[in-house]
């Protein structure tokens, strides 16, 4: 009896951040550089959700890392600064879109290629953690 509770109670810890309160994560997709050994780029968008979150951390499973950044224009430059993390409010979208916030993808997988797949698993400040499947484009391919 002692270990079917203490079971469910791990069950319930482990499941904790896969609740219907769960941030959902629509349009993912991965821009390849046009040069090897360059970074890729991430884009996604969170859907508006009744509470607000504190997104903290992108990884994806053809990256050996990965960094939150926030393009600006400064005049007619574009500078780029990463971000240690980005508030989502309650009841709107959150886009991270070409020219704007996105994800840094370092140290690509020799296999990434133009036409695949890949997981982004975006990890918030609660704790939730919410994978997504992301489409990976070619450097010269448009945005889908």
């Amino acid at each position: 009896m002692r270990g079917t509770l203490a079971a469910l109670g791990l069950a319930g810890v482990l499941l904790s951040g896969c609740g219907a309160d769960a941030p959902a994560v629509s349009d993912a997709w991965v821009r390849l550089p046009a040069v090897t050994g360059r970074p890729a780029a991430a884009y996604f968008t969170i859907a508006p959700a009744a509470s607000p979150r504190v997104l903290t951390a992108v990884r994806s499973g053809i990256a050996g890392r990965s960094e939150l950044h926030q393009s600006m224009a400064h005049g007619s430059a574009m500078t780029m600064a990463p971000l240690t993390q980005v508030p989502v409010p309650a009841g709107q979208p959150l886009r991270f879109a070409p020219g704007g916030r996105h994800v840094m993808l370092f140290d690509l997988a020799p296999d990434a290629r133009a036409g695949g797949r890949t997981t982004l698993t975006l990890e918030f400040a609660d704790r939730t953690v919410v994978n997504a499947s992301a489409e990976v484009r070619g450097a010269g391919d448009p945005a889908p």
